[in-house]
């Protein structure tokens, strides 16, 4: 059965057990528009809720999407081509990653974003490259600067698992499904596609807890707080129209004006604050339990609590 393959900042593998409590029993479409690691889409997967619903699947994150198309239309290459650069890194970790990371990553993508096609073999080396630096680089984080190019250093692990060539397939196989769409959207594009009896999980970067503790690079043009507000509006307009909505953030300033206020309250959607531990930072000892929230229309059954 497919898992996640990627490691994701703010990856929702711990929240899991709470969001199950907030999928709606039955719903006629599935939306995941920050799609990450996935981790909602393969646990409903996993659970059988999927059959026959029409499921899109987007991100902004064009090398995201990329390696999710490459896994459904050519796995064997992407799992080959990984092997050879598990072995790089084998011989030598540090040089390994910084070539694969410069000459080759970013290159590429800067050939892209000048216009240049790639061909199927060179999708497949982005893909398996996007794989290689995610599992090696430090705490799995996508991150870029100011001109676009990915720049996380390399991690701190002893033996990194690069390549799951049985997990790989079952993802392939999984996105062939032709029910699944992938697509390189703006989230605002679910609210355009989604029936009324449609089911949508948003997983956006979080709203920063204070001024100095957030991470926003996720993309170049990164995500304000304007976008958060545009983002509640949706949820709230969604829910209106009785589309399920779920949503997670952080429990910063900004986000629980946006989403625990009376106006949230009477549109359908409740705020529950749940346990969860950060992934991102400097020490390991930093990370310590929080909170996050989960904003849902489905009706409190039991406290998520």
């Amino acid at each position: 059965m497919a898992v996640p393959f990627l490691k994701w900042a703010g990856g929702k593998r711990q929240l899991l057990p709470q969001i199950r409590r907030c999928v709606p029993a039955r719903f006629g479409a599935y939306a995941e528009p920050f799609l990450g690691s996935g981790a909602v889409f393969f646990d409903l997967v996993r659970q059988g809720r999927l059959p026959g619903v029409p499921v899109r699947l987007s991100d902004t994150n064009a090398d995201l999407i990329g390696t999710y198309e490459a896994l459904r239309d050519d796995v064997e290459a992407v799992i080959t081509r990984l092997m050879h650069l598990a072995r790089g890194h084998a011989r030598d970790a540090a040089r390994h990653y910084y070539e694969v990371r410069d000459v080759q990553f970013n290159r590429i993508r800067a050939g892209a974003a000048g216009g240049a096609a790639l061909s199927s073999h060179t999708r497949v080396d982005l893909a398996a490259a996007f794989i290689y630096l995610n599992r090696t680089c430090y705490n799995g984080l996508y991150r870029t600067n100011a001109l676009g190019a990915f720049n996380t250093p390399m991690g701190r692990y002893v033996r990194p698992r690069i390549c799951d060539p049985d997990n790989l397939r079952a993802v392939g196989q999984v996105l062939q499904h032709p029910r699944i769409t992938l697509t390189t959207t703006d989230y605002r594009e679910v609210g355009t596609w989604l029936p009324a009896d449609g089911f949508v999980y948003f997983d956006p970067p979080y709203a920063p807890l204070s001024r100095t503790a957030h991470f926003r690079a996720y993309t170049a043009a990164g995500f304000s707080d304007d976008e958060q507000r545009r983002l509640r509006d949706l949820a709230l307009g969604l829910a209106a129209r009785q589309v399920h909505v779920l949503l997670s953030n952080s429990v910063s300033p900004l986000a629980r004006a946006l989403y625990e206020s009376a106006d949230v309250r009477r549109s359908g959607l409740r705020a529950c604050r749940v346990p969860a531990r950060r992934a991102i930072s400097t020490r390991v000892t930093g990370r310590v339990g929080v909170k996050e929230l989960l904003v849902t229309t489905v009706p409190r059954r039991h406290p998520l609590t």
